[in-house]
């Protein structure tokens, strides 16, 4: 997702501007982490600088350049990592779940003990704050970590048997097992709005080594430096644990070279991408085109909407618009829950929250936005949604000072003219929201049913008042988001067994995935029947007396024993 925020530089993160750094370039910074960072990327264990056009991370709070450079790899480099990652599969599939878990914390506690460091350089690559990559770090290892527990569970193995029935008429029933297996080699892309959550170590990755299938990543440019830092980390447990090397790589490239090789080749069998429409739809169409297509999850564009019922605008109008603002603002809007949507019936409450909202949108001092390019391309999709005929702008915010600045924008529009200009969904990946004023409940209704696929969809309801809107709502909400949450607001993704990180088309490629939350190794499985094979050959967890000790579905009923 072309998808926070600080200007200046902290002096207590040890950081330094150099006039001229050691490649001789003018404009770049040095820093504390430069000794711990090679320019490489990872080919299996081997740390092999690419021969193609030189590369830097860029700090976005100042323009300024980052040692060191990187240099693009080639399809050379393509297809040593996925030989490699094709050499491992066998073996590392073959590995129990005790083991992958273990590797698993292994990976989690190398990074912990570079948080330090990490924080350092994402900081540089992102104007991200030290407490928001502090927190990030946390999550990537929680991660990590659940899906260890996940492996030891052993419910994500999908066992089930139906035992023979040589008696049955008019025909016998044959013994029949049913367990999940790996994919095969997964090709992962690096987010640009979280350079470790959703980047080398993130949810695809853990979910995606967990299934038993091997990773290949492409490091996104924007924090090449933090990439290489958690391959390291990623490297050295594969060492430790006596895996093969080809169980992780890293490379650097851009999108439509290195990325669509890397998607089109044979040995690769799943794609995690969280990024834009664009890049993402370009990496469905290269594995579509494939002899044998592979599934992509692609996280690509959602606007979530806020919809306002009318007891709670009446309740608290203005204590929800000041909140909103909070929601929307957090990290320079560039989060892809952000709410980018307010749909609310028009009234003295509605007011309310539109003044309190305006208000708040207008005191915000601005944000140093991930990169240049975000920045731009957040101006070039506010000025289009904006000049679109019958919008008004209720309240614009300061910009930043900083390389790329941000501005918080609010502005508004009636639902039948919103309803007829798709254009008006276009994500303004930013803090930019949209307010639709509808004549009645109908056209909230209309409006909510016009949408594109959603990850999010909010509703503020009073309880006892709203409750008859709020149940004409869900039906039409099920159908657009992955998650529907009551008073509260999107930004936030909680990482637990339960939740939905997707949606319908164009919020993710595939709705019935996941990629936050337990059930994301779903997405590197596929289910395999096993139809009177002896006990002695069959798969562990399918042999008589459950060895593994893991819930099985027996016969229709669920149970250990």
């Amino acid at each position: 997702m072309q998808r926070q925020c600080w200007t200046g530089i902290d002096p207590s993160l040890g950081l330094w501007t150099t006039g001229k750094s050691r490649s001789g370039k003018e404009n770049t910074l040095s820093t504390t982490t430069d000794a711990r960072l090679s320019g490489r990327m990872f080919v299996g264990a081997e740390r092999v600088a690419g021969d193609g056009p030189e590369v830097r991370s860029v700090d976005p709070r100042t323009g300024q350049a980052l040692d060191p450079a990187y240099h693009h790899g080639g399809a050379g480099d393509v297809d040593r990592a996925c030989a490699l990652a094709e050499e491992a599969f066998e073996p590392y599939r073959a590995t129990d779940p005790e083991r992958r878990a273990r590797f698993l914390e292994r990976i989690a506690g190398n990074i912990d003990a570079i948080t330090a460091e990490l924080v350092e350089r994402a900081g540089l690559e992102s104007g991200l704050p030290e407490a928001r990559l502090t927190g990030e770090v946390g999550r990537t290892t929680g991660q990590l970590r659940l899906f260890a527990g996940v492996l030891r569970e052993g419910s994500w193995q999908g066992v089930r048997v139906d035992t023979a029935l040589p008696d049955r008429t008019p025909l016998p029933r044959p013994d029949i097992r049913q367990r999940m297996v790996p994919l095969g080699p997964v090709a992962v892309f690096g987010a640009s709005n979280f350079p470790l959550a959703f980047s080398v170590a993130g949810g695809d990755t853990a979910s995606a080594l967990a299934a038993g299938c091997p990773v290949v990543v492409k490091a996104h440019n924007a924090h090449l430096g933090t990439s290489e830092l958690v391959a390291g980390a990623i490297a050295d447990a594969v060492a430790a644990e006596g895996l093969p090397q080809g169980v992780f790589s890293l490379l650097v490239g851009d999108g439509p070279g290195l990325g669509q090789t890397l998607v089109a080749d044979p040995r690769i069998q799943a794609v995690g991408f969280t990024g834009s429409r664009g890049g993402g739809l370009a990496l469905v169409e290269v594995a579509a085109r494939r002899p044998r297509p592979i599934p992509v999850y692609a996280e690509m564009s959602s606007i979530n909407p806020v919809v306002l019922l009318p007891g709670a605008l009446a309740a608290r109008g203005r204590e929800l618009g000041a909140a909103f603002v909070g929601s929307l603002t957090l990290g320079a809007g560039q989060f892809c829950t952000n709410p980018g949507l307010v749909v609310a019936v028009e009234g003295e409450g509605l007011d309310a929250f539109t003044a309190a909202a305006a208000d708040a949108v207008g005191a915000d001092a601005g944000a140093t936005m991930l990169t240049p390019g975000i920045a731009r391309s957040y101006q070039s999709a506010t000025e289009e949604v904006g000049g679109h005929s019958g919008v008004t702008e209720l309240a614009r915010g300061a910009a930043a000072e900083a390389a790329a600045a941000g501005h918080a924008l609010l502005l508004a529009v009636d639902g039948a003219t919103f309803t007829a200009d798709p254009a008006l969904q276009t994500e303004m990946f930013g803090a930019a929201s949209l307010i639709i004023r509808c004549r009645d409940f109908d056209e909230v209704l209309r409006v909510l049913r016009s949408l594109e696929g959603q990850l999010t969809a909010t509703v503020h309801a009073e309880p006892g008042a709203d409750d008859a809107e709020a149940t004409r709502l869900l039906p039409v909400l099920e159908r657009t988001a992955g998650r529907i949450l009551f008073n509260g607001w999107p930004t936030g993704v909680e990482v637990c067994h339960a939740m939905v990180h997707g949606g319908p088309f164009p919020a993710t490629s595939d709705a019935r995935a996941t990629s936050v939350g337990s059930r994301a190794i779903e997405r590197f499985l596929r289910p395999v029947a096993y139809q009177n094979v002896p006990d002695a050959v069959r798969p562990h967890v399918l042999r008589d007396g459950n060895p593994q000790g893991v819930w099985r579905r027996v016969d229709g009923e669920l149970t250990r024993d």
